[in-house]
């Protein structure tokens, strides 16, 4: 269980700080520091309490100790990663060595900041974290609907899609295709309906953000 859960409605949008520390006073003392703006805070004694709580669709940022009893800050770091977990980490230490910086930074962390840590610097790291992670959560939603919209398509459909998106006239469609220009015409007609695209623009919007790319036709 978590020692501390501090929610408002403004920590809801701000995102989540979770702090692994088997030390309470470096616990209490990040939660004093975050909670004064108005940051959801939970805090953890041990890699186990916070693996066995961990929300994987929480916009948040992981502040871990290294040296724990149990499951050290690495191993939970190897845990999160055999995890597919896209959750920032900003390792604290007291005992941390330049290797270990290394193998951690050269895994994902983002930062490895020793004990006693600068509260000013490390406030303004789990902010920046923070913002990239609800930034990170805008634009997979945003492609989520647009490889939504895409999945409507017919398999016909998609072969027209490709060859807009490659820059060919309704002619060259209808060539490569074996088909009449007024099918194109048709097909086009329906991928801009099912896409909810008024433009050829918007059209393009829409496959950009499914992450799909003229150069893969």
């Amino acid at each position: 269980m978590p020692f501390s859960t501090l929610v408002t409605d403004t920590s809801s949008t701000l995102g989540t700080v979770y702090v692994v520390d088997d030390d309470e006073a470096v616990r209490d003392s990040i939660r004093w520091l975050l909670e004064a703006s108005d940051y959801r805070v939970e805090l953890y004694d041990s890699g186990e309490s916070f693996i066995a709580k961990y929300d994987p669709n929480a916009i948040a940022v992981l502040l871990l100790d290294v040296r724990m009893n149990g499951m050290s800050g690495l191993e939970v770091q190897e845990h999160l990663i055999a995890r597919k977990a896209d959750l920032p980490i900003i390792f604290i230490t007291g005992h941390g060595d330049v290797a270990m910086a290394v193998n951690a930074l050269k895994k994902g962390a983002v930062d490895f900041i020793e004990k006693p840590f600068d509260q000013a610097a490390l406030k303004q790291q789990v902010e920046r974290m923070l913002q990239e992670a609800r930034d990170r959560r805008v634009k997979n939603e945003r492609q989520s609907l647009n490889e939504a919209l895409l999945s409507k398509l017919t398999p016909r459909e998609q072969q027209v899609l490709e060859r807009i998106v490659a820059g060919r006239l309704n002619k060259q469609i209808a060539d490569d295709l074996g088909i009449s220009i007024k099918t194109v015409e048709a097909h086009r007609a329906s991928i801009m309906d099912k896409t909810n695209s008024g433009t050829v623009a918007d059209l393009m919007r829409v496959v950009m953000g499914a992450g799909m790319k003229s150069s893969s036709f």
